[in-house]
């Protein structure tokens, strides 16, 4: 695995982040969205596209596939279980993607919850990881085709990475996310001086993306969604007529973030 790997940030859309793995010379593109961003990227940076990643079958990760295509024929990699017709090639739990002209190896993650076959990749030589819309900072994805179960496994699998793990989500939803973490869990000292630090970069124009692993499992409720403190704030805010069990916690936590102002 070469040591020379980069991550370019391309932005997209109002709140989208496309993201580009390169050496320099040759380029992976994650979650293409908009090829028109990618494109411009690649040209600047003077970067060959070799391969596209896609995690999942949303338009905003992966509408420019086709016009990406028409310049440059590469492989589309993407989660076997959704139906995506720009993929060559569908990939699940377990499978190892090898890119060679960047000399990575990636693992492939189900997980689940925010769309039924959603994908998430983990490099593991380099502790990066490419979740989409699963694991955001501060929050989670909506669960539009999954169910509370099949996120919170999904989220456990995330959270069980190594602690230094980069987390390179795709939106900019990081202060609306983590207002809602205070409302959640108003008494956590480190969530306080989060919403500090990374309101500090919004304001400076910067990105609060890619996060660190275990700063999400000290400040994000979703991964946090066991613990006590959570539980009674839930119960205390009528989210929950009594605890029960872990599903429910957290699909009363995610039903909260839905209808959250």
């Amino acid at each position: 695995m070469k040591n020379s790997l980069s991550i370019l940030t391309v932005p997209a859309f109002d709140d989208n982040y496309l993201w580009l793995i390169h050496d320099g010379h040759h380029a992976v593109a994650v979650d293409p969205g908009d090829a028109t961003p990618i494109l411009a990227a690649l040209s600047a940076h003077q970067l060959q596209l070799s391969a596209i990643l896609l995690t999942h079958h949303h338009a905003d990760h992966i509408g420019g596939v086709a016009q990406l295509l028409e310049h440059t024929s590469v492989p589309v990699y993407g989660p076997r279980h959704e139906n995506i017709s720009v993929m060559t090639k569908g990939l699940g739990q377990s499978d190892t993607l090898e890119l060679a002209d960047l000399d990575l190896t990636l693992e492939i993650i189900d997980v689940p919850g925010h769309t039924s076959g959603h994908i998430a990749y983990f490099a593991p030589a380099l502790h990066w990881l490419f979740c989409g819309d699963t694991l955001f900072a501060g929050g989670c994805g909506r669960l539009f085709e999954g169910t509370p179960a099949q996120m919170l496994n999904s989220l456990d699998k995330l959270a069980a990475l190594p602690d230094d793990t980069l987390v390179y989500c795709a939106h900019e939803y990081t202060l609306s996310n983590l207002r809602f973490a205070l409302e959640v869990d108003p008494g956590n000292l480190l969530l306080q001086q989060r919403m500090l630090a990374e309101q500090a970069k919004r304001q400076s124009g910067q990105a609060t993306v890619p996060t660190v692993l275990h700063l999400e499992k000290q400040t994000n409720p979703f991964l946090r969604s066991r613990d006590l403190a959570i539980v009674a704030r839930l119960l205390e805010a009528g989210k929950m007529s009594a605890a029960t069990d872990d599903v429910s916690h957290f699909a009363a936590l995610r039903s909260w973030k839905n209808n959250f102002a």
